[in-house]
């Protein structure tokens, strides 16, 4: 198995960030961000993050490494790619991409992440397991990073996800407190047992936490009303932020909080839909707390 670096220039930088671009009036199938927002956001992150997660490969990502190395910017990347069951060529695209962008960007990407949440029953995207095997194999013929795919703690913890775990350089899980009916108190020590759980099934291998957070608002109606019981709103999210950030930390367990910024353009019309408000800072790229 390839080895995980957690360091840039001896610091660990495991305290880590989830990143999408996405402004107001931006997204994904629309209008892009310029390279000034994209270098306004690194700017951003930096005095707290030197290690941010994409999604994909394709679009902003190759203008962001550009600005990591033309910058010299103490920051490295997991690259992710977005694969699906709707179109085998937009896939063939992403991992094209991803083995291009890995081998053109050496030093600062550091590991790229195959596929998200595709494998846990409740994805609106699920992938036969042979789909998902076949993308990390060909990624990582061609790679010489680390390579993972990020799932659901729910799929992690079930003895069918030996088979994938086999094929990773390291295992990405993603575990939200919040969407678990988890009050703010009871936050933290339900991550650990989750953790500790996934470690249980795959006691060989190196466990990344891919998502946490804590949002600032929600709707109080249908699925959302229904599964989150915890408290949202700024001054809970930089609590548990905080006392997520020293645990991994003491822990050494690389995390990547659940995400950067406000992303209005997820969900429907209600703005109180969770998914808007996951972001440390808001859309307009002003911090919800002091952190």
């Amino acid at each position: 198995m390839r080895p995980l670096q957690m360091k840039l220039d001896s610091k660990w930088i495991g305290n880590a960030i989830c990143y999408s671009p996405y402004r107001d009036g931006q997204n994904p199938d629309g209008a892009s961000p310029s390279s000034a927002q994209l270098r306004e956001d690194l700017q951003l992150m930096l005095p707290h993050w030197n290690l941010l997660r994409t999604y994909g490969s394709s679009g902003y990502v190759e203008p962001l490494l550009s600005i990591i190395r033309e910058q010299h910017l103490p920051m490295q990347v997991m690259l992710g790619v977005w694969i699906s069951p709707k179109d085998s060529t937009a896939n063939q695209r992403e991992i094209d991409e991803s083995i291009r962008l890995a081998n053109a960007f050496p030093g600062i990407v550091i590991a790229v992440c195959v596929g998200n949440v595709t494998r846990v029953s409740w994805s609106d995207h699920r992938l036969p397991e042979e789909v998902l095997i076949d993308s990390i194999r060909r990624v990582r013929e061609a790679v010489a990073v680390p390579v993972s795919t990020a799932d659901d703690f729910k799929y992690w913890n079930q003895e069918e996800s030996r088979t994938v775990a086999a094929e990773i350089d390291f295992l990405t899980m993603h575990a939200h407190p919040l969407w678990n009916g988890i009050q703010l108190e009871d936050a933290l020590p339900w991550l650990e047992r989750q953790v500790e759980a996934v470690q249980a099934m795959h006691p060989e291998s190196v466990i990344v936490l891919g998502e946490t957070g804590w949002a600032t608002d929600h709707s109080r109606e249908g699925e959302q009303g229904q599964l989150i019981k915890g408290q949202t709103g700024a001054a809970e999210q930089k609590q548990f932020y905080e006392a997520e950030r020293d645990w991994a930390k003491a822990k050494s367990i690389p995390s990547f909080i659940f995400e950067a910024f406000d992303e209005n353009w997820k969900g429907g019309d209600d703005p109180k839909e969770v998914e808007k408000h996951w972001g440390l800072f808001r859309a307009d790229r002003t911090p919800k707390s002091e952190f």
